[in-house]
């Protein structure tokens, strides 16, 4: 604690000498009435005789030097630097200078603390403390988490900046929205030994596969087989806490929204999501297109062969799509522009596309171009919005204008911008106003960053996690219904 009072004191003496007599205003902006109150406190309560004589400005600036860990210390010394110390003003400044964006922390503390049911009013800001919310972040133990999309697998620690490894889930392990345990334990088991953890070390989250969509009672049925499958593997392999939530859910969080459409371009089918703070509208409806990032690459092959352009495998096609093609906001004009490009997929092969480059990315409005019978991206988000608006489910009818897009294929660019401006001229006015369609907020990797705003909350694991001993409770009640 001297060195502490020495730091300070240096501190002080040296910022008073440096201003003595230049008449010089260290704080030009005026004092608010916040910072009124918080002087009239400190001098009600102040103790600390000498260091009385720093003014609240110099003193919070004092604070922020000395850092979170020993200014949560100098609480000890006086009611006054415990009040001044517990400033939220001054622990969000430490907030904002930790690893996670601000803004993301920020949504993720005021909306996403307490789990399900999500909050329909967002706690508010004065109702929080941060200084406690820092704390409690610190020491928060992180989670393994494992993002199984239809095309990759993206799995991590949840303190790192982005996922670790990727794989191809359906070609390495088979289809795993099929709750079969060997096939979910090899999945589980892979993954944490090419993180070289051990199962039981930490918390592990996982994203639900957007699979069975309706609301019938078989649909409902295969959703809960699959969650319990996920679950009861989970803790055969001595998981102490498991965290599992649905991908579009998560897709929609790391877009800091707890309520919109989320459209997911999976590898094989595009599913337009209404999501109503955090939980999926099943009966409202979950529309389907049979147009996935698969049939986009089959689509971009097709039509090199046809050009003659010579490739050696998929994996090239998969490159040039996703390095140069795009959407065009008006296909019709687009078509007497020149688009050509080139692009090297590796030192020695370089390939030139034109049209190509945009008629790929068509096909999600215009899926009669692969002679496929569907609706186009726009009718689907189209479709999915009124019967949002029928369903009638909260006064605020603005919900599910936010559209969020999701997946590897919504990262081409342009489609934001091309499905906004088809659903402003497809729906009525009523309908249209106000719609937002936002790209993925983290390109492929979406969903992980949902789930690592989850995981890295004061509030984890306890407030969305569960143990094993809650999992064989609550599977022995269900046995008893």
């Amino acid at each position: 604690m001297n060195s502490l009072f020495r730091k300070v004191w240096e501190t002080v003496a040296h910022r008073s000498g440096s201003s003595s007599g230049s008449g010089y205003n260290p704080n030009p902006n005026p004092i608010s009435e916040y910072d009124r109150f918080l002087q009239m406190m400190y001098m009600q309560t102040s103790s600390t005789g000498e260091f009385d004589r720093i003014p609240i400005d110099i003193f919070m600036q004092i604070l922020k030097i000395l850092g979170p860990r020993e200014a949560a210390r100098l609480r000890a010394v006086c009611k006054s630097w415990k009040f001044l110390v517990s400033d939220n003003r001054l622990w969000i400044y430490f907030l904002q200078h930790q690893p996670d964006p601000w803004n993301s922390v920020f949504f993720a503390e005021t909306h996403l603390r307490s789990s399900y049911p999500l909050q329909v009013f967002p706690t508010q800001m004065h109702d929080l403390s941060y200084m406690h919310i820092f704390g409690q972040r610190v020491e928060v133990p992180g989670a393994v988490i494992i993002d199984g999309g239809s095309g990759y697998c993206k799995y991590g620690w949840s303190k790192y900046s982005s996922p670790s490894g990727r794989s191809a889930t359906f070609l390495e392990f088979g289809n795993i929205e099929s709750p079969m345990p060997t096939r979910l334990r090899h999945f589980f088991s892979t993954i944490c030994s090419r993180m070289q953890v051990k199962a039981s070390s930490q918390p592990i989250v996982v994203s639900l596969p957007l699979c069975h969509y309706d609301d019938t009672e078989a649909a409902k049925s295969s959703r809960r087989q699959l969650k319990d499958a996920i679950y009861a593997t989970l803790f055969d392999m001595n998981v102490p806490a498991v965290c599992a939530i649905n991908q579009a859910t998560l897709a929609l969080f790391a877009a800091k929204r707890t309520s919109g459409i989320v459209v997911n371009i999976g590898f094989n089918q595009t599913s337009v999501v209404p999501i109503l703070h955090g939980k999926v509208m099943h009966k409202v409806g979950v529309e389907v297109v049979g147009m996935g990032a698969l049939k986009l690459t089959g689509y971009l092959r097709d039509r090199m062969q046809q050009n003659n352009i010579h490739f050696d495998s998929l994996y090239t096609v998969r490159t040039l799509k996703e390095n140069l093609c795009y959407v065009a906001l008006d296909y019709e004009a687009e078509l007497s522009k020149d688009t050509e490009a080139s692009f090297a997929v590796s030192s020695n092969s370089w390939f030139t596309l034109s049209r190509e480059r945009f008629q790929t990315g068509e096909i999600l409005f215009q899926p009669r171009m692969t002679g496929v019978q569907a609706m186009g991206l726009h009718h689907a988000v189209a479709l999915c919005m009124d019967h949002c608006h029928d369903a009638e489910l909260t006064p605020d009818d603005t919900w599910y204008k936010t559209v969020v897009l999701a997946g590897g294929t919504a990262c081409l660019p342009g489609l934001a911008g091309r499905l906004e401006k088809e659903l402003y001229g497809f729906l009525p006015t009523s309908l249209s106003t106000g719609i937002r369609v936002l790209p993925p907020p983290y390109g492929t990797d979406s969903a992980w960053f949902g789930a690592k705003l989850v995981s890295n909350l004061s509030t984890f694991p306890r407030s969305w996690c569960m143990t094993r001993k809650q999992f064989r409770r609550w599977s022995k009640r269900k046995l008893l219904w």
